[in-house]
């Protein structure tokens, strides 16, 4: 087994607690249904960044409590304030462990689609 990173992104609507659960959970499942990620024991850890402007909840609390993550490292961060960049962005990088010929596919939803354009 080795260890592999899953990329993931969303902007989210307003700086609401419920904005933030609703576009957390939402990147999380996108997330697990395109890597076929069935069972959390998999997991390493999961880091959550968000742009600066976005700072009504920590978004490792929503998975924590849907799914029973309190076995999950998980730490929430803020991205760099980089001049002209994507606001209102939420960002998960879930880190797997997996079997070598895994290939990771990173998901980019809403406005945060445009980051891989």
């Amino acid at each position: 087994m080795i260890t592999k990173g899953i990329r993931g992104a969303i902007t989210v609507e307003e700086n609401t607690v419920q904005a933030l659960e609703k576009a957390t959970l939402e990147l999380l499942d996108e997330m697990f249904k395109q890597n076929n990620i069935k069972d959390t024991k998999n997991i390493s850890h999961v880091i959550f960044t968000t742009t600066d402007d976005l700072n009504a909840a920590f978004p490792a609390k929503f998975p924590r409590i849907k799914y029973g993550w309190n076995d999950v490292a998980m730490m929430c961060f803020h991205e760099l304030n980089v001049p002209d960049s994507l606001k209102m962005c939420l960002r998960i990088l879930i880190v797997l462990n997996c079997e070598n010929d895994f290939k990771p596919k990173f998901v980019y939803l809403k406005g945060a689609a445009n980051l891989r354009k």
